[in-house]
């Protein structure tokens, strides 16, 4: 018998919405953050991402039920080791160690396959697809399925459930795309599986009892409620009011959708975290000297960092990172800053580096601004000029006016200013408006999107990661393209993320407290502001910037022509005048 899914006795299948596809891309990401393009995508088709009512054919960013599959989410990615390597399909069918699997593309041979697919399918490398123990007319039907995945004229997923003539039981597979030079599909198996430990990784993601975990896991392996009531001594009725209360947990809608999400994420849970080859290395230190960063303690014990480089005697600048943590310059711009008799200090914020976060409920900008005081009053320095990168324009403006001693100017490079208007956000390109706007209206949501965004830079690597999110701003990526530049942002990102850890909360809390409303801030600062723009600036472009000047008309804007975010990175020789400049006038 052939059954595209389990049969949908206890509730009715009901048609695909816009949360259903959110839901399974969500799983996805938390699968494989490889896949968050893909989140993106759907989040921008199906979400009305800059207000709170649903709208047609969209739902609601502070939606009730995307936040629980968020959370649900979140403990899958949580467990997921994304430095794992990309070896073609032999290495992934080596990252499932317990389940059958085997790689093939719909033709008369199977290409590949895993030792459980040996012993519980009876499959080789290269043997024919026949020997698989379906019926003919199962195999043509997965045959069929396998050749639309692979080719990519299905879902992402496909899951069917089909017999096993050697058991007589059902069999779930999952059929998955893998990308290589010729067109494969994964195909995993059910067949004899329940991962080791993984009860409780099911009743962690959803809050059930361990007698619902047994109905989910017998549901997951294609047992019919019959089979399951018989094995637990109990009435087929009362498993089938069990298995109500777990789709109302699992906020899943028939027994199908219920082992989509569970296969998905055993999946997950079959993914070896150790023993894992490292990432290649990154480009050479493009001519940086080391800076090894310096360190004290709070009133109340936390640890903030710092360093320096430049003029030990010179005149104090406060570099401010960007919440990517970018606490390097390009080398000739840091001898520059000697010859210049520039001394530059970076405070590493809160949550970056070996900076210790600050406890959860603190208010970040005055937090921020106290890290910052002490890091400059430690070192004895005042009347700096502060130097922040896009919204760190906050942080400079805040400390100004805490504390105008210790900063007598500020000169902001592509600075985002607080936004007021969803066409604002709109203008955006897509990843910087995917992350900020659900800073804004969706911050329950968002610490999942950043932590997987971190994953998948951990996965692609740095460099191709900022080419995918900045690939919308020509000028970012000629700049980028230049060596000293490139080593620059690598070798300061460290603070941000490395192959072993990342900052992906401490980003979340800075993105959140740069989308809320902070123009009494701007209003307030007692110091001159110069701000250096770019024309290409993919996340704040001219025409915002023009429209938040009537806002602040105290501040002085320049537009630097084919520069965007790394405005400061390519045109670093103007903004030491200017900085030299704010000096001289102040």
């Amino acid at each position: 018998m052939t059954d595209r899914d389990p049969p949908p006795s206890l509730a009715d299948v009901v048609p695909r919405d816009p949360r259903a596809e959110i839901v399974d891309r969500l799983y996805d990401v938390a699968l494989d953050p490889i896949r968050l393009p893909d989140l993106l995508q759907v989040w921008e088709g199906r979400v009305a991402p800059l207000r709170a009512g649903p709208m047609d054919g969209m739902i609601a960013l502070d939606d009730a039920e995307i936040e629980a599959h968020v959370k649900r989410a979140t403990v899958f990615l949580d467990r997921f080791e994304a430095t794992r390597p990309d070896g073609g399909y032999r290495s992934v069918l080596e990252d499932i160690p317990r389940s059958a699997a085997f790689v093939a593309d719909g033709g008369p041979q199977v290409t590949a396959c895993n030792r459980p697919a040996r012993v519980a399918l009876g499959l080789a490398d290269g043997c024919p697809f026949d020997l698989l123990p379906f019926e003919p007319e199962d195999r043509a039907l997965l045959r069929r399925e396998i050749r639309r995945v692979a080719g990519g004229r299905a879902e992402k997923v496909v899951t069917l459930r089909i017999r096993s003539t050697r058991t007589g039981s059902p069999v779930i597979l999952r059929l998955s795309r893998i990308e290589a030079d010729v067109p494969l599909a994964l195909v995993l198996s059910t067949e004899l599986v329940w991962p080791e430990g993984f009860e409780k990784t099911v009743q962690e993601a959803f809050g059930l009892t361990a007698a619902e975990v047994e109905i989910v896991r017998g549901i997951a392996l294609g047992h019919p409620v019959k089979e399951i009531a018989e094995a637990r001594r109990r009435s087929a009725e009362t498993v089938r009011t069990q298995l109500r209360s777990i789709l109302a947990k699992t906020e899943t809608h028939s027994q199908s959708e219920l082992v989509r999400v569970v296969l998905g994420l055993m999946d997950l849970a079959l993914i070896p975290t150790e023993g894992l080859a490292p990432l290649r290395p990154e480009v050479a230190a493009g001519g940086l000297e080391p800076r090894v960063p310096r360190e004290i303690r709070t009133p109340e014990g936390r640890r903030l960092t710092w360093i320096e480089f430049g003029d030990p005697g010179g005149r104090p600048v406060l570099y401010l990172h960007l919440d990517y943590g970018l606490i390097r310059w390009p080398a000739p711009a840091e001898r520059a800053a000697r010859a210049r008799g520039l001394r530059v200090i970076v405070p590493v914020r809160a949550g970056y580096g070996r900076s210790d976060l600050h406890p959860r409920g603190s208010d970040h900008i005055p937090a921020v601004t106290a890290d910052y005081a002490a890091v400059l009053d430690h070192l004895g320095v005042s009347g700096t000029i502060a130097l922040p990168l896009g919204a760190d324009l906050r942080f400079a403006m805040s400390l100004a006016t805490a504390r105008p001693d210790l900063v007598r100017g500020i000169v902001g490079c592509a600075c985002q200013l607080p936004l007021r208007t969803a066409a604002q956000y709109e203008r955006m390109d897509k990843w910087q408006r995917f992350i900020l706007a659900n800073a804004r209206y969706a911050p329950k949501v968002l610490p999942f999107l950043v932590q997987a965004g971190f994953s998948l830079a951990r996965r692609l690597g740095k460099e191709s990661f900022f080419s995918q999110v900045n690939g919308g701003s020509p000028a970012d990526m000629e700049t980028f393209a230049r060596p000293e530049v490139r080593a620059a942002v690598l070798e300061g990102s460290d603070t941000c993320l490395t192959k072993k850890w990342s900052a992906h909360e401490a980003f979340t809390r800075e993105c959140i407290s740069s989308e809320r409303d902070w123009s009494g801030i701007v209003r307030a600062c007692p110091v001159p502001v110069v701000l250096l723009q770019g024309d290409q600036d993919p996340q704040t472009p001219m025409l915002t910037i023009r429209e938040l000047m009537a806002d602040f008309p105290q501040l002085e804007v320049r537009f630097l022509p084919r520069t965007g975010q790394l405005l400061f990175f390519a045109e670093w020789p103007q903004v030491l005048d200017a900085v030299e400049a704010m000096v001289g006038n102040s």
